[in-house]
């Protein structure tokens, strides 16, 4: 049970004068557009007629989580390896993995809004607000819409914001800007995003700007090309620490987490060992304070997860910091926020 659930402005005022910084997870676009980002929602019109197999197994298992089933099929693999010599099944389910990693990829394309339009213009304007208490903003969301609510800023001149997610137009380039590892990005997308690409010699993202095309339809494009954005969903979270450390724009965007210190706010993540290395990084770095987003009832059986979640994370910086720097734990009411309005 939580004792004390403050306000986000009274969370804000304890930070004043300090460095604040925000993390980003799932609710953010939750709470802007529920119908879609919901796990429920994406599984519901997920393409699996190339293998039903994997449509029964999210059935078998109750869940509509796509990363635990990738972690599931991974980690079993790993274990059949003790158990027989048979490759045929060890490859079959490596595959599916991979599949279903392909299929989320598509679905939250599918899914997606058209148009930075089907935002309200308030709505922007109260997301900019929010975003504008921190000096750095992390997300592991592979949406548009924080990348929407930056462009919003550039388009809302009596109120410009500067958010700088690193990437220019380097080269004399005509259809995508270039990530530069010198710019002193504010803004990273720590598990990727649907617009941001790999081409091996450089990263690169897709604009609108650039060639009047919307960004969905240059995505879904390269999508049919096969060609697939920067997309940590590993199944677990050493598989996503691999996945990082061999892509620069990831490992530079961890680096850059990594490096943070005073006040980390987190919103709409649960703390779930799925993303351990990012816990690892809260628990091990220079944060003094966490301020965790509490949705709804504090009792719940979800919040309840949260809470814990958030005691191992504590008892894991004890353990790493031997006691140098306290890690102060709070909670504040995610509602009091207005991320959307």
């Amino acid at each position: 049970m939580i004792d004390n659930i403050i306000t986000f402005q009274e969370a804000i005022e304890k930070c004043e004068g300090q460095g604040k910084h925000i993390l980003l997870g799932n609710g953010f676009s939750i709470a802007c557009k529920k119908d879609i980002f919901l796990y429920e929602k994406l599984f519901e019109t997920a393409d699996f007629k190339n293998n039903i197999r994997l449509r029964e197994i999210f059935n078998l298992l109750k869940t509509y989580d796509f990363e635990k089933i990738i972690r599931i099929l991974n980690d079993t693999t790993i274990i059949l390896s003790s158990y027989t010599d048979d490759s045929s099944i060890i490859n079959q389910m490596q595959y599916d993995a991979k599949s279903l990693k392909e299929i989320l990829i598509q679905t939250i394309c599918r899914k997606h809004p058209d148009f930075p339009s089907e935002i309200k213009q308030t709505e922007y304007e109260s997301c900019r607000s929010f975003l504008s208490n921190f000096d750095r903003i992390f997300t592991l969301n592979y949406d548009l819409l924080l990348y929407w609510t930056m462009m919003n800023s550039l388009e809302d001149t009596s109120k410009k914001q500067n958010f700088n997610d690193g990437f220019g137009k380097i080269k004399d380039i005509n259809d995508y800007v270039v990530w530069d590892s010198k710019n002193n990005a504010s803004v990273y997308f720590l598990h990727g995003a649907l617009h941001i690409f790999d081409s091996d010699d450089e990263i690169k993202k897709f604009t609108w700007i650039n060639t009047g095309k919307r960004l969905i339809d240059q995505i879904r494009s390269a999508l049919n090309s096969n060609k697939f954005p920067i997309f940590v969903s590993e199944g677990t979270s050493k598989e996503k620490k691999a996945k990082i450390f061999h892509n620069a724009y990831l490992s530079k965007a961890y680096r850059s987490f990594e490096s943070i210190g005073k006040n980390l706010f987190i919103f709409g993540h649960s703390l779930d060992e799925n993303d351990s290395h990012i816990l690892h990084m809260i628990a091990s770095g220079k944060i003094e304070n966490v301020y965790i987003s509490i949705y709804g009832d504090g009792n719940s059986s979800y919040n309840k997860k949260i809470i814990l979640n958030a005691n191992k994370l504590k008892e894991k910086s004890i353990e790493c910091r031997k006691n140098k720097i306290l890690l102060n734990i709070h909670f504040y009411d995610a509602e009091s926020a207005h991320v959307w309005g």
